[in-house]
């Protein structure tokens, strides 16, 4: 009599607890799901720490605003030796006067060479040298080739200024980086303040591989969505 009682009694037992681990399974399997479907919703300037981009600043979700200041390449090649030296201790003196944190960047960036393949297609419909036609037909393809495959790159460089971010600091550091260009006076070198654009345009030169000399960069065609 007493097994017949404790047989029921197990077998309600075991069933409770199947169903138990199944509902804390599926209620896992749901909790993954949406998990999946909010890690698909996050953007890259998300990924990357950027909350806006607007005129010549850069916010980050952090707290912070950074400016950006582009130099441009110069062949030191075509300097003489004095040129060179007097060029150094220039530079020298007038950046040891930074007291604050900077950050130097370096990136390869694609050449645009469209403009220099437009004037070879130019100069090959108006000579009548069948010699020179082909030549310039062989340098097109060849300029082609190089766009496609990446291979023409040029070095850009940087400098990057950030402070905590306030009411009105944009004024502040918008001054330090004015005051930063004006160290290259005389030296022949120009450096310039990036702008949204050009801003964008960096992220994507750091932060994205896929990215291609676009010079028409926009917010919304080269930031893209991250998927799952």
């Amino acid at each position: 009599m007493g097994q017949e009682v404790i047989k029921p009694l197990i077998i309600i037992f075991f069933t409770f607890l199947i169903g138990g681990g199944f509902l804390i399974f599926m209620n896992k399997d749901k909790k993954k799901k949406v998990g999946i479907e909010d890690k698909s919703k996050i953007t890259a300037q998300g990924f990357i720490n950027v909350k806006d981009i607007r005129d010549k600043f850069l916010y980050t979700l952090d707290g912070k605003i950074i400016i950006y200041v582009q130099i441009p390449s110069i062949d030191i090649n075509l300097l003489s030796k004095r040129e060179k030296e007097l060029l150094t201790r220039t530079l020298t003196a007038e950046l040891s006067s930074e007291r604050k944190e900077f950050k130097f960047l370096a990136v390869s960036r694609p050449v645009d060479v469209s403009p220099l393949i437009a004037e070879y297609q130019n100069i090959m419909v108006e000579t009548n040298n069948q010699r020179q036609k082909e030549l310039l037909r062989h340098e097109i393809l060849s300029l082609g080739n190089y766009a496609i495959s990446g291979e023409v790159v040029e070095r850009q460089f940087y400098f990057m200024f950030w402070e905590k971010y306030e009411d009105g600091i944009e004024r502040d550091i918008l001054k330090r980086a004015m005051e930063f260009v004006s160290k290259f006076d005389g030296t022949g070198i120009k450096p310039n303040i990036l702008v949204e654009n050009k801003i964008i345009r960096l992220c994507n030169l750091i932060n994205n591989p896929a990215y291609t000399n676009t010079e028409d960069t926009t917010y919304e065609s080269n930031v893209p969505i991250l998927s799952s």
